[in-house]
């Protein structure tokens, strides 16, 4: 089965030009197009796209908003990589923050942009982590309710130490490779601190971890 895909961007060419670069791949199919953050929803039900490559800035409503609606309404939502000009854009902190599954630069090259968007459909997070160390330096609080998230998931020594590389950006098979265990150990912790913090995905307890305070983001 092709990954499908979803466009939403207000600006007719660059949504010429992501098309253009992923129906050229075998095993991706794009399947629809949207010119504001709006009209995701429905069309997220009527297509049910594996990956909506959704624009952070757009007028009548955002890619933060479009994600909020999407991932609170939808069952089964599909994974979202946000698409912004500037990776130090609070917008993409934001968009991170209400779930999405990582961001992309519009001027991305062609493999990069299909390298994301096949590591976010099988369920991987798509993380730099500079970048988000960067965001979470400028944009990030550690008075949030993560920090209190963290406190009560009661990590084990392993499970702090997983998320800690998980927030250095490694996969797990680097991680297992550094911890020298197995690669099914290492998901059965990654499952097991994603379970602990209530994360829909490695974004979401690698941006916890940052937000509490439990991973300095200097």
């Amino acid at each position: 089965m092709p990954v499908t895909v979803l466009l939403v961007d207000d600006e007719p060419l660059v949504r010429a030009g992501l098309r253009a670069v992923l129906e050229a791949q075998p095993g991706i199919e794009v399947v629809g197009e949207a010119a504001d953050g709006a009209a995701v929803i429905p069309l997220v039900r009527q297509l049910r796209p594996d990956v909506v490559a959704m624009d952070v800035r757009m007028p009548l409503m955002d890619g933060i908003e479009a994600t909020r609606a999407v991932l609170r309404t939808v069952p089964e939502p599909p994974k979202i990589l946000v698409v912004t000009t500037f990776e130090d854009d609070e917008h993409v902190y934001e968009a991170l923050r209400a779930g999405a599954d990582g961001f992309l630069l519009k001027r991305a090259r062609p493999a990069e942009i299909v390298h994301a968007v096949r590591l976010v459909a099988e369920g991987e997070s798509l993380l730099f982590p500079a970048s988000v160390r960067r965001l979470a330096a400028r944009y990030g609080d550690g008075d949030r309710p993560a920090r209190a998230v963290l406190e009560r998931a009661r990590l084990t020594e392993r499970e702090a130490e997983v998320l800690r590389l998980m927030s250095r950006g490694l996969s797990n098979a680097e991680i297992a490779a550094r911890l020298v265990v197995g690669a099914e150990t290492v998901k059965s912790h990654v499952s097991a601190v994603l379970a602990k913090l209530g994360a829909r995905d490695r974004t979401q307890a690698v941006i916890a971890a940052y937000e509490s305070g439990f991973v300095e983001p200097g």
